[in-house]
């Protein structure tokens, strides 16, 4: 019987190829997509945005991003410091110098660290409960679970429609996402707890 570990492993390798597959057919920015992420974002008056910068066949939120900058709103990306740790968030903004961290992903260099009221998270694949499959490190399910017990913070899936199933596998530990934004939809997950 295969293990749920397996299962995700296995649901990766098809994800990504969904996602690639989508970013070949509608680009890194399709249609309707970025202005759908503001609407939602600026729905939430958040003060810190933090958003991934695209790698590989990620959905491009950079549009987005560049909008809230322009409404005086502070974005940052986010930096993995230590494997099995919580991300840390840099201020970031279109020219600031960045550096490729281990896994090839645009970071800044340097950079304020800042703390997120708003996080948008990539994804392989999601469900409309709100639950995300990533890479497999767990960085946004400990970060998610940090800034939580702080206080106040939405996280938003950003992603292709192609990227969606019935039901993504998950741990106990897995965070759950508040939205879902397609180039499609808005999705508010079900079966809230």
């Amino acid at each position: 019987m295969e293990t749920l570990a397996e299962r995700k492993k296995t649901l990766r390798a098809e994800a990504a190829a969904r996602r690639a597959a989508a970013f070949e057919a509608l680009g890194p920015r399709p249609a309707g997509a970025c202005e759908r992420l503001l609407e939602a974002v600026v729905a939430h008056r958040p003060r810190v945005v933090s958003a991934y910068r695209p790698f590989r066949s990620e959905i491009d939120p950079t549009p987005a991003l560049e909008a809230l900058i322009a409404r005086g709103v502070t974005v940052a990306a986010p930096v993995v410091v230590a494997k099995a740790t919580p991300l840390v968030f840099r201020r970031w903004a279109p020219g600031d110098p960045v550096d490729r961290d281990g896994f090839g992903v645009e970071t800044p260099r340097g950079g304020e660290e800042v703390t997120p009221d708003v996080v948008i998270a990539p994804l392989l694949l999601f469900d409309r409960a709100g639950y995300r499959l990533g890479y497999g490190g767990g960085f946004y399910d400990r970060t998610l679970e940090r800034l939580r017990a702080a206080g106040p913070c939405v996280a938003i899936g950003f992603a292709f429609a192609a990227q969606e199933t019935g039901a993504a596998p998950r741990d106990p530990h897995d965070a759950r996402l508040d939205l879902i934004v397609t180039e499609r939809e808005t999705i508010r997950p079900e079966d809230r707890p």
